[in-house]
């Protein structure tokens, strides 16, 4: 199960909305739909979780590049919502490297795969459809753990957050009230 909100900071403090991620494709479709809440250039942050699995979070501020950070880049890979998240750059990787995750469905299976089937664990490497690995997708964080670190979550905590990753960080914003509005 997925959950995805925007927490747009105005003067007023934060405003949030849920956001269907259905007609995302790309970051930059993202990041387009993030500034489209908030007019005046404020921060706007997506937060992204997949249950028990993991979160993602991205940052935009006005016409900034997005600054991006996924609790657990592996986990994320399986899911077509983490695939808009795991860019090229954020991996490491030259763009236009192949990597086959154009096959996963939106449950975090690839195409033709059975749910039942234990995933390739080893080392980091995500499956593809044919048996041949990818290239290597790690195990754990990736991208910018100082997303927050302004708004008073620090890079330690935010490495550290549970389950629950986007209440915490809406509670340590002052923004749990307005989240729990479109949850």
């Amino acid at each position: 199960m997925y959950f995805a909100a925007l927490l747009a900071r105005t003067e007023d403090g934060w405003e949030a909305s849920d956001t269907e991620l259905d007609d995302v494709e790309t970051l930059s479709d993202l990041a387009d739909l993030a500034r489209e809440a908030s007019p005046d250039d404020d921060t706007v942050l997506v937060l992204i979780e997949q249950e028990d699995s993991w979160f993602g979070v991205v940052r935009i501020d006005g016409e900034e590049d997005p600054r991006i950070f996924v609790s657990d880049a592996a986990a994320a890979a399986r899911s077509s919502y983490g695939e808009i998240l795991l860019t090229d750059e954020l991996l490491g990787r030259d763009p236009g490297d192949d990597d086959d995750l154009d096959a996963l469905d939106l449950d975090g299976t690839e195409d033709g795969e059975n749910e039942d089937e234990d995933d390739d664990e080893d080392e980091g490497v995500v499956s593809t459809v044919n048996g041949s690995s990818a290239e290597a997708v790690p195990h754990g964080p990736v991208g910018d753990a100082g997303i927050l670190d302004d708004l008073g979550v620090g890079e330690k905590e935010l490495r550290s957050l549970s389950a629950d990753a986007v209440t915490e960080i809406a509670d340590a914003l002052g923004a749990s009230e307005v989240l729990e509005t479109v949850r």
